[in-house]
C-alpha cells in the first residue's frame, strides 16, 4: 500500500463516521469581522488534535494559530534533539480511536507490517512527517507565521491580537505545549554571563561554531543527555553533564502511570491526592531513555559529574567559568538544561487576565511534606481544562479561554502536552468546550427546540 492509497482509506473511514457532519453552532456576527467559534493558540500535536476532535463535535468555524513556518511547529525540528521519541512506540494520541489515523497505520502505509516490526521508537523526524500528514489529510485550517500577543476579553468573545491580524472568537484554547504556561528556566547567575557564552536547550545552538569546543551542560534530565549526544555528534570537542544528585535518576514514574490508570484517571482523583503525586513526580525528574545514555556515553569526549551543582558561573577571558563542589571547570560554552517554571504571570499574552487566574496556592493548602511552591503557582482548572477565576468577576472574564498545555499538570496529570496523555485528554477538552459553546445559547436552543413544529410524517390513513 502506498501512502496516497491509505490517504484514501482515512478518507472512507471518516465518510463511514459520517466526519465531519454539519454544524449545530449558531453563528455569531461582529462589525470588526468573522468571529470564530473556536481558536486554537498552536499548531503541534496537540492544537491538531483538539482540531480534529472538534469537527468530530461538528464545530468547524474554527482556527489554529501558530507562530512557526509551516511543517515546523511544536519542537521536534527546531529545539527537540533526541534521536527518537521517548514514548513507547505502541501508545496512540491524537488519532482519537480511528486505526488508520494511528502512526502506525502511517508507517505501514509506506514501509509495511514487517518495517513496523523492526521500529523500537518513532524517530523525531517521522513523528514530525506523521503531524505534517495528519494536518494534511484532515484539512485542518492553520494559520503560521503569526504569534498571539495579547488576549483581550471583549464579554462574552475574546479578541486575540497577534503579529498578523485581530481574530475575533468565542472560545480560546491555548495548545501552547510544554513551555506554553510559563517559560523555560535559566538560573539568575548564568543570565549574568555575555549572552554569546550560552543557550538554554529550547533555543537554537550554533553547533557548527562549537566543534573542537568544550560545553558544559547543566542537568541531570533527559534533555541534558539529548543535547550532549546531539553536539558530541556535531563535533563538539567535549561535552561535561553537570548534575546535582548524587546519582541519576533511574526510575521513571510515567511509565507505571501509562500502566496503572493514573493517566486516563488522574483527573478523578481529589485534590490532595492530585498534588501529592505531581509533589512526588517532581522528586524524580524524567531520567534520560537507555539509548540516549548511551549514545552520550560513547563518545570520548563525554564527561558526567555527579553531586556537582553549580554554585556559581562567571566569565573569564572570554570562556565561562563553572565552580561546582569539585573545582572550577572552564568552557567554551554553556547548554542549560533547568527545565520550566509554570505561572500565569509569565505568559505575555494574559497580561489582561493573569491576576484573576485561580492558582493551587489560591485553592489547596498543601501539607509541608509535599508543599511546593512551583505547583502552588499552576493554575487551578476547572471540568475540561477551563481556566476559573480568583472570583466571580474574574470567573466571568475567563469563561470561554482553555488551557491544553502543560500547566494543567496537577488538574489533568500527564495530559495535554503528553502522547501518554493526549488520547483521554482530547475528548475531555472538546466535549467542554461543545458544552459551553451549547449552554452559552441555552435559552435560544430550547427555545427553537420547544417551538420546533416541521412535520416528519407526511402519510394518511382512511378507515375502511
Amino acid at each position: 500500500m502506498s501512502l496516497a492509497e491509505h490517504n484514501t482509506r482515512v478518507r472512507h473511514d471518516l465518510d463511514c463516521l459520517n466526519y465531519p457532519g454539519s454544524d449545530w453552532t449558531t453563528p455569531q456576527t461582529s462589525p470588526e469581522g468573522h468571529v470564530y467559534d473556536v481558536i486554537i493558540v498552536g499548531g503541534g500535536q496537540s492544537g491538531l488534535g483538539a482540531a480534529f476532535g472538534l469537527k468530530r463535535e461538528r464545530i468547524s468555524n474554527i482556527l489554529i494559530l501558530d507562530e512557526c513556518p509551516e511543517g515546523f511547529e511544536g519542537p521536534w525540528e527546531t529545539y527537540a534533539r533526541m534521536v527518537t521519541l521517548r514514548t513507547p512506540k505502541t501508545i496512540t494520541s491524537i488519532d482519537q480511536g480511528l486505526p488508520s489515523l494511528t502512526f502506525r497505520a502511517f508507517w505501514e502505509a509506506q514501509h509495511g507490517p514487517d518495517g513496523w516490526a523492526k521500529v523500537d521508537k518513532i524517530p523525531r523526524g517521522d513523528w514530525m512527517a506523521y503531524l505534517r500528514w495528519f494536518r494534511q489529510v484532515l484539512d485542518l485550517p492553520v494559520v503560521n507565521d503569526v504569534r498571539l500577543m495579547r488576549i483581550e476579553p471583549l464579554g462574552g468573545l475574546f479578541r486575540l491580537h497577534t503579529t498578523g491580524a485581530t481574530y475575533l472568537a468565542r472560545k480560546v484554547i491555548l495548545a501552547t505545549g510544554i513551555q506554553g504556561g510559563g517559560e523555560w528556566h535559566t538560573p539568575d547567575m548564568i543570565k549574568a554571563l555575555p549572552r554569546h557564552l550560552y543557550a538554554h536547550t529550547s533555543e537554537a545552538i550554533d553547533v557548527e561554531a562549537l566543534k573542537g569546543k568544550h560545553v558544559g551542560i547543566l542537568g541531570g534530565g533527559a534533555s541534558a543527555f539529548d543535547n550532549a549526544h546531539h553536539i558530541l555528534d556535531a563535533g563538539v570537542g567535549e561535552a561535561h553533564v553537570f548534575v546535582r544528585r548524587k546519582a541519576l535518576p533511574r526510575i521513571n514514574p510515567i511509565r507505571h502511570m501509562e500502566a496503572a490508570g493514573l493517566i486516563p484517571r488522574f483527573g478523578a482523583l481529589s485534590d490532595a491526592d492530585k498534588y501529592a503525586a505531581i509533589s512526588h513526580f517532581f522528586k524524580f525528574n524524567q531520567p534520560p531513555t537507555n539509548d540516549t545514555f548511551a549514545r552520550a556515553a560513547a563518545h570520548e569526549g563525554f564527561h558526567l559529574h555527579t553531586g556537582a551543582p553549580w554554585q556559581a558561573v562567571r566569565e573569564r577571558d572570554g570562556k565561562a567559568v563553572v565552580t561546582t563542589p569539585q573545582g572550577e571547570h572552564v568552557f567554551d560554552f554553556l547548554i542549560i538544561s533547568t527545565g520550566l517554571v509554570t505561572d500565569p504571570a509569565l505568559r505575555p499574552e494574559l497580561a489582561e487576565l493573569e491576576a484573576g487566574i485561580a492558582r493551587w496556592g489560591d485553592v489547596y493548602a498543601a501539607p509541608e511534606d509535599v508543599k511546593n511552591g512551583l505547583l502552588d503557582a499552576h493554575p487551578y482548572l476547572g471540568a475540561g481544562f477551563a481556566f476559573k477565576g480568583r472570583d466571580a468577576a474574574a470567573d466571568a472574564k475567563l469563561h470561554g479561554l482553555f488551557a491544553f498545555n502543560y500547566s494543567a499538570l496537577i488538574n489533568f496529570g500527564l495530559s495535554a502536552s503528553a502522547l501518554s496523555g493526549l488520547k483521554y485528554a482530547l475528548p475531555k477538552l472538546c466535549g467542554a468546550v461543545a458544552d459551553q459553546l451549547f449552554l452559552d445559547d441555552r435559552e435560544s436552543r430550547l427555545n427553537a427546540y420547544f417551538s420546533y413544529d416541521e412535520p416528519e410524517f407526511t402519510g394518511e390513513w382512511s378507515p375502511k
